[in-house]
């Protein structure tokens, strides 16, 4: 019985990620090949754990300071942002397959993915006792990160892609790299702070946030395929 709970726990958390992936993947006209996808949405569950190590440092120094709490939001979002970025680069840099603009992307959405599943499972897990009910409170729990959370990751990870892969491709790498980091902390941590502002009242607004970025990200879709490779 444990068994079986436990296997319906791992599969509530692993069901956003594929769905947002299945989804994003139609994007790309070439298809990436799946070990390397393996790989970065693997690199990408893995350093959320040293993520989580920066973030407690960063908000014992924001509380020993008595920093505003905006620096707060901000700088925890930027250790998540550039450390996805760390993931995805590390997996695809030299790979013969990472070859079109619209690549950096892709990579960057199943880095946020594997982030956003190791997260998922650290919720779902932590203080849930192994039982029917433990499974649908983490359906509950998860049928919010679904549109919440798991997809702010995709789209902050997305963002972030596009510029890389305008960079890497098109050129002014370390610009756009840098416009790529600050946009989606920007996105990210405004996401956290609608959370914060409206968790008591109502998600109506973080989530048409998460509709205006989306539309965005389509956008940046489109571009990057018009990019030719110098």
């Amino acid at each position: 019985m444990v068994v079986l709970y436990t296997f319906s726990l791992l599969l509530v958390v692993f069901v956003p990620a594929l769905i947002w992936l299945l989804f994003f993947l139609k994007e790309d006209l070439h298809p990436e090949p799946k070990k390397l996808l393996l790989h970065t949405f693997a690199f990408g569950g893995i350093i959320s754990m040293p993520t989580l190590t920066l973030q407690i440092i960063f908000q014992n120094i924001v509380a020993a300071f008595s920093l505003n709490i905006i620096i707060l939001i901000i700088g925890l979002a930027l250790i998540e942002e550039m450390l996805k970025f760390f993931a995805a680069y590390s997996s695809v840099k030299n790979n013969p397959a990472f070859d079109e603009p619209v690549d950096a992307m892709i990579y960057m959405i199943v880095a946020g993915l594997g982030f956003a599943t190791i997260e998922n499972l650290f919720i779902i897990s932590g203080g849930l006792e192994l039982s029917a009910g433990s499974v649908l409170s983490g359906l509950g729990t998860l049928s919010l990160r679904f549109v919440g959370a798991t997809l702010l990751h995709v789209l902050s990870s997305a963002i972030f892609g596009y510029f890389w892969g305008k960079g890497y491709f098109g050129g002014d790498f370390k610009k756009n790299l840098f416009k790529g980091a600050a946009i989606a902390t920007l996105i990210h941590a405004f996401f956290n702070y609608l959370i914060l502002q409206f968790q008591d009242v109502s998600l109506i607004y973080p989530s048409i946030f998460l509709i205006f970025a989306a539309f965005f990200v389509f956008c940046d879709f489109e571009k990057l395929k018009e990019v030719k490779v110098r």
